[in-house]
């Protein structure tokens, strides 16, 4: 690799990718994929053998991108979800790819807070999808929807807002999954013909703050595939048989968790389990590590699979195959070149390069991603990752702390361009998993129980000390950033520690916790008992919520002398707008200086282009004011 000085435009960072989630149509003969139209992301739809100038544009939203968008089993209708402005209402739409200039379809026009969650192919009735939504704002039942006609049918009601019905690819009821008080998942077994529910094992609790997950019915109807951590450390794809319960280990690596983030977005991450697409059979499992491994289960796929990793050297992303499991498009998750997708075809042994998400980048331009390792003070073994500046003697460099949400969610090994940003502007840049983070086991993510405003943040101060002791980092000028979990970490960085951090960004991150948990929509609230409320406190209890404002930074502002940049999505329904207003209103009546940006047509994060490039020309300049620019060694200020 070529090291390189030269500055990279912030635009090439932040538009929108050239090619993005692509996809094979089930006969194999056509690709889809997002790519820029009309500013925004939009599906194109090109032959196999055809390249983008032959390619046709079959949606033509120019308000707010698309990301996810499904093929059905008529070859002339394409679906895909939008909302509106970022409000998280999600709509199911129809484009006719035979009349790819006519107006989207709305084939789910609900009142607004209501939203689909969830689109399957119904095999009973071709042309037909279910679809999960909340018409009933507590309930997500699931419908019938024909796809050319529209005309929707209820097929089954959700029981309880804390349970869910998984059904086979027949669309019958087999399982169900219900929340308890405590927080643990009651797995039953149902019977299809009478609907009864037959209890087979409780499951999870804290050790699941997002759910057990992945849930999803083996390809035969007779077993439930989940993820459990059984007597142990490491999270497992097991299965739980239909009539005994009986639990057995589908996948499994010694050391390392099942990597369920992708359940989060499904089709646009890598998923946790790859399955057939004709049969819903299980090809492989995903797990975390210092770079992601694929563990294949189907000795079939082995074959295509020892292929596929022929053709980069990254990790295999999401995989996408024809019917006949033998022609497939797969991306690659890399640390320095994005979105890279290959086709392969396993009939003939053909593979070609069909595109890049950012063709006009060159890979040796940018900085790699290294996996790091070290203990918290209190001894539990941390894992993330270091991005150096390319070109820079990796010495007494200003660092950037980049702080991930959720707060269960985990950074990985790929492209990340809020790290590959800030490298290029001569900034160390260090992610970290403190405890809670999903994705290194059991005993990682329990510890955080109770450590909101404690140990989780000293898990921060830790990892820049170590970065401190190797010499990597100037402790005079260490900056924080991050989004939602991250931006409250940011602001318990400059309360809690108001020395420590030389400048902070505060990204749609929550100030008040109580006030936050209060105002998330009311359908989760029966999720709430594995996570906010184990973690963290009911604030409907007076004691709990007094320790939630004790832990919140909007009690702690008068703290706050760090240069600080506030940015906020109005439509935010995860991390109201409030949340942000509250704590700079605080901070202007003392007048403490505060930069603060609102994007009016965006929700939690910036969507469109032009916020995104508006927020990271703010956060440039503010790391160049406060933490220093570049140094005249690599590129005049």
């Amino acid at each position: 690799m070529t090291a390189t000085t030269d500055l990279v435009d912030l635009e090439e960072f932040f538009a929108d990718p050239e090619f993005a989630v692509p996809t094979i149509s089930p006969d194999g003969t056509g690709i889809a994929y997002l790519a820029p139209a009309h500013g925004r992301r939009n599906v194109w739809v090109r032959g196999i053998d055809q390249d983008h100038s032959e390619a046709v544009c079959v949606t033509h939203d120019a308000r707010r991108g698309i990301t996810t968008y499904h093929w059905t089993d008529d070859p002339r209708f394409m679906l895909y979800l939008q909302d509106t402005d970022g409000n998280e209402d999600w709509h199911l739409h129809r484009v006719d790819l035979d009349n790819p200039g006519e107006p989207a379809v709305d084939l789910t026009p609900m009142d607004p807070g209501s939203r689909v969650i969830g689109v399957e192919t119904y095999a009973p009735a071709p042309g037909t999808v279910l679809v999960w939504m909340n018409q009933r704002p507590l309930f997500f039942d699931t419908f019938r929807i024909d796809v050319a006609t529209g005309e929707t049918t209820l097929h089954r009601e959700q029981d309880e807002p804390g349970d869910t019905v998984l059904l086979d690819r027949d669309g019958r009821p087999m399982f169900s999954t219900s929340l308890t008080a405590d927080g643990t998942v009651a797995i039953s077994a149902i019977e299809p013909a009478t609907g009864d529910r037959r209890l087979l094992r409780h499951v999870g609790g804290a050790e699941h703050p997002m759910g057990v997950q992945p849930q999803q019915v083996t390809a035969d109807g007779r077993g439930l595939l989940i993820g459990s951590y059984q007597d142990g450390d490491d999270l497992r794809l097991v299965r739980i048989d239909h009539e005994t319960g009986e639990e057995t280990v589908v996948a499994a690596v010694e050391g390392h968790d099942l990597d369920i983030s992708g359940t989060m977005l499904p089709g646009v991450l890598p998923p946790a389990v790859y399955t057939d697409r004709r049969t819903g059979e299980v090809l492989a499992a995903r797990f975390v590590g210092d770079r992601p491994h694929i563990e294949v289960v189907d000795p079939q796929f082995a074959e295509v699979h020892t292929q596929l990793q022929k053709l980069s050297d990254g990790v295999i992303g999401t995989l996408s195959s024809d019917e006949s499991g033998q022609r497939w498009v797969v991306t690659f998750v890399h640390d320095r070149d994005p979105g890279v997708t290959w086709f392969y075809d396993h009939t003939t042994g053909d593979a070609r390069l069909l595109f890049r998400a950012y063709p006009d980048r060159d890979p040796n331009t940018m900085a790699p991603m290294e996996p790091v390792g070290f203990p918290a003070r209190d001894g539990l073994p941390l894992h993330g990752f270091l991005t150096l500046p390319l070109g820079a003697e990796p010495r007494n460099l200003p660092l950037v702390l980049v702080v991930h949400g959720g707060p269960w969610y985990h950074d990985a090994w790929g492209y990340s361009p809020d790290a590959q940003f800030l490298a290029n502007r001569g900034y160390a840049v260090l992610q970290v998993n403190f405890r809670g983070s999903l994705g290194h086991g059991r005993r990682h993510v329990t510890a955080a129980i109770g450590e909101f405003a404690g140990r989780m943040h000293d898990d921060l101060i830790d990892a820049t000390a170590w970065a401190v002791d190797r010499g990597y980092a100037d402790p005079d000028r260490i900056g924080i950033y991050g989004g939602s979990y991250g931006g409250y970490a940011a602001l318990l960085g400059v309360t809690l520690t108001p020395d420590h951090f030389a400048a902070a960004v505060d990204y749609v991150g929550v100030s008040d916790l109580a006030t936050f948990l209060r105002t998330l929509p009311p359908f989760g609230r029966a999720h709430f008992a594995a996570n906010w409320y184990r973690y963290v406190g009911n604030p409907d209890d007076p004691a709990q919520e007094a320790d939630m404002r004790a832990r919140s930074p909007i009690t702690m502002v008068d703290r706050i002398r760090t240069p600080l940049l506030v940015a906020q999505g109005a439509t935010d329904v995860r991390v109201p707008r409030e949340q942000s207003d509250t704590i700079v209103a605080s901070l202007r009546s003392r007048g403490v200086p505060v930069e603060y940006l609102v994007a009016d047509d965006e929700g939690h994060g910036f969507d469109n282009p032009e916020n995104r490039i508006r927020l990271y020309r703010a956060i440039e300049r503010h790391f160049a004011e406060h933490l220093g620019r570049r140094r005249a060694d690599l590129s005049p200020a």
